[in-house]
């Protein structure tokens, strides 16, 4: 499947009953997405994916960010500085007494993160993304394989 640019983002609204998405999703990615939960530290696969390509919603497959926004930042979890126009959007978040800043998906409003102001350069935002929340789709004959993060 070739990737869409940004521009061509499908940005109809998906909306599915509970019992749909316990269907549609595994019980990992339906605890995150649905029920906002976090994955443990250092469990996604996706943190070694150094690829050029696109993460994706994994409940929808809306593109959410280019490979080339993903860094290292330390926490175990995918971590980026930049989304994709109008491919998230954002809530408080006031769970486990703590001020925080969820990041979901514009199209299904899955929970994917959490965005944090302590990321790098130019954004200076850290998107912390759970792993289960995202796909990754390779880009075709590319690859930054040596990419360091």
């Amino acid at each position: 499947m070739p990737l869409k640019p940004p521009s061509e983002m499908d940005s109809k609204r998906v909306e599915k009953s509970d019992e749909e998405w316990q269907r549609a999703l595994t019980p990992e990615q339906y605890r995150i997405l649905r029920a906002h939960g976090t994955e443990r530290a250092g469990t996604s696969s996706l943190n070694a994916e150094h690829r050029a390509g696109m993460f994706r919603c994994a409940a929808c497959g809306q593109p959410l960010f280019q490979s080339d926004t993903k860094f290292d930042s330390g926490t175990g979890w995918p971590s980026f500085y930049q989304p994709l126009e109008g491919a998230i959007g954002t809530s408080n978040d006031g769970a486990h007494n703590m001020q925080r800043t969820e990041v979901h998906c514009s199209r299904c409003r899955g929970h994917l993160g959490h965005v944090f102001p302590d990321g790098p350069k130019p954004s200076g935002e850290r998107y912390c993304m759970n792993g289960a929340a995202l796909d990754f789709a390779p880009a075709s004959g590319g690859s930054n394989a040596g990419k360091k993060e």
